[in-house]
């Protein structure tokens, strides 16, 4: 006799990154994908959207979603429900700070700090002058949280949740090697997020140690879930560290080469539903016993 069974998700967390995942170039989530999560929530399993967005920024994707969830926000410092609970903060020490502010000098220009508040002074920089024109419209849309502060170390009154270098593709790959001949590399935690067809890049530096992957990692176990029961979605170089912990990982079929070359399985582009594609392949199939 033939009998058909449901069969428990072979996941129980799934962390998904937010732009060049979740959003489309559009920068919306599509109706497959918003579906496609809903789903893998009424199925029992935990959604967690992780990324490099600030909890506050993040915030208007993650209601879109419409179930209740927590967030890793500014790539693992922050660990957040919607209703404003905090789980756990990685902050930067203040004089870790001062000291890499002092070694990029000639990146001050591109330089945003920012700090885990909501209100003015959550970003702070010196002036927009050279960061380009993706990140100019991102700052003018949220100048209710900026101060511009001269100089910039002068804001360092308590410690910061990370110093971000913004600017084009080609100046920000040289923003690490400076970091690194400072010799703060046991002290911090440096990410980078590019976007080739905007040429931005983002040189995120944190506490040492903190990452999404982390940060997940710290989640899960908090939650009993072992690492194989834990699926990932993300797209660019920020997400590694998320990816190489996930039992699950899938890769954006929009990712870098060299990211796609990594050998994680992957899924379509953010244009074609990448995120309900690799849902669909985790929880798609039904067995017959």
């Amino acid at each position: 006799m033939v009998e058909s069974s449901v069969v428990t998700p072979p996941i129980r967390l799934l962390a998904a990154d937010i732009d060049g995942t979740l959003l489309n170039p559009e920068f919306q989530i599509s109706e497959i994908d918003l579906a496609a999560l809903r789903r893998a929530h009424r199925e029992g399993i935990e959604v967690i959207l992780v990324t490099g967005r600030r909890h506050k920024f993040a915030l208007p994707i993650a209601k879109l979603l419409g179930f209740d969830l927590w967030l890793i926000s500014s790539n693992g410092a922050i660990t957040r429900s919607l209703a404003g609970e905090t789980f756990h903060r990685d902050m930067l020490p203040a004089e870790t700070c001062r000291k890499l502010c002092g070694t990029m000098r000639e990146f001050r220009g591109n330089t945003v700090l920012t700090f885990d508040v909501e209100s003015k002074g959550a970003v702070v920089l010196e002036h927009m002058r050279e960061l380009n024109e993706s990140i100019q419209r991102w700052l003018e849309k949220n100048l209710q949280y900026i101060d511009f502060v001269i100089p910039l170390e002068n804001s360092l009154t308590t410690d910061p949740v990370q110093a971000m270098f913004c600017g084009r593709i080609g100046r920000m790959h040289r923003a690490p090697g400076v970091i690194a001949a400072r010799g703060l590399e046991n002290e911090i935690t440096v990410l980078r997020t590019e976007y080739p067809a905007r040429d931005l890049s983002i040189v995120d530096v944190l506490n040492q140690g903190c990452s999404k992957g982390h940060a997940l990692e710290r989640w899960a176990n908090y939650r009993g879930i072992p690492r194989e029961q834990v699926m990932a979605i993300g797209d660019n170089y920020n997400d590694i560290e998320m990816l190489a912990y996930a039992g699950a990982p899938f890769i954006m079929g929009n990712a870098s080469e060299e990211l796609r070359g990594r050998g994680w399985p992957v899924t379509l582009a953010n244009d074609q539903n990448g995120v309900a594609a690799a849902i669909d392949q985790v929880l798609g199939t039904r067995v017959g016993v």
